[in-house]
């Protein structure tokens, strides 16, 4: 669990220094979200979810 809660951590330390650092690139890039399909977001989630699986199950093992 506190492997868990140290991963959120780390996510919200990596978004607040993204944002803190390039402020007007990160709303620029979030008005770009628009542009792309809910599917498209949906299979680049899933991409991303996979990976990071694959990421912890082989640092673990």
């Amino acid at each position: 669990m506190s492997e868990l809660i140290i991963a959120f951590g780390l996510f919200l330390l990596i978004e607040g220094v993204l944002y803190a650092t390039f402020p007007s690139k990160m709303k620029n890039m979030l008005k770009k979200l628009e542009l792309i399909s809910i599917g498209q977001l949906r299979t680049g989630g899933l991409v991303f979810a996979i990976i990071g699986f694959i990421i912890i199950y082989y640092a673990k093992f």
